[in-house]
């Protein structure tokens, strides 16, 4: 079953901004509470406190920490740095020098927002999940893609790479669809199981089964 179900938007916006949050996005995702800035306190400079603060923004807005703080739209990043009180966002560019240091914050976000990586048990229940939206209706491996990726971020996963999502998709509508087969099979008798093969074998007078022939239109009439 093919992986590569992806529309371009899907590919383009999973786990990316495509584009400026608007003033509810900010508000619901960017807003840092005193809680919030009583962690964020706990770093060291304004370039560590910005950069914090946005992972935690872009984990809650995207499902995961982005590595280039570039890719991060001008808006959230004065939106975010007015509410910490630091007017100079050019600080942001000494975040983005150590590696370590995003590693470290994003450690910390998990440990304190109670983010969990992709694996066991919730790779299980996402793949029940699947299989049972699969069972029951013939929904498009896509819509299923964006069920998954609401579900982990509903959930506190960070997502996985979008490759392993697909696959993970695939595998399971093959399932879903292999039983499907396997119980249709098991409803006709003996004796319409014969029938049926018989439609699939040779005739006596032509190499083509019967079942070939009878999609052939008349020749005469």
């Amino acid at each position: 079953m093919p992986v590569d179900f992806l529309t371009t938007e899907q590919t383009e916006s999973y786990g990316r901004f495509t584009g400026e949050p608007d003033e509810l996005q900010l508000a619901r995702y960017f807003h840092l509470d005193e809680a919030d800035k009583e962690f964020i306190g706990k770093s060291r400079g304004d370039h560590n406190r910005l950069g914090i603060a946005l992972q935690i923004g872009c984990v809650r807005f995207l499902g995961t920490f982005l590595t280039d703080m570039n890719h991060i739209p001008s808006g959230v990043r004065h939106f975010t740095a007015r509410q910490l009180g630091i007017r100079d966002i050019t600080v942001l560019a000494e975040y983005g020098q150590r590696e370590n240091t995003r590693r470290e914050h994003a450690a910390l976000i998990r440990q304190h927002y109670q983010y969990r990586e992709f694996a066991w048990p919730w790779t299980f229940r996402l793949t029940r999940l699947l299989y049972t939206r699969s069972w029951i209706s013939n929904e498009r491996p896509g819509l299923l893609f964006d069920l998954a990726t609401g579900w982990l971020m509903q959930h506190r996963i960070i997502l996985p790479g979008a490759t392993t999502l697909t696959r993970l998709i695939s595998e399971v509508r093959e399932k879903a669809t292999l039983r499907l087969w396997n119980k249709l099979a098991l409803i006709p008798s003996a004796e319409q199981r014969s029938q049926l093969e018989m439609l699939l074998g040779p005739t006596d007078c032509s190499r083509l089964s019967l079942l070939e022939s009878l999609k052939k239109g008349p020749v005469t009439i």
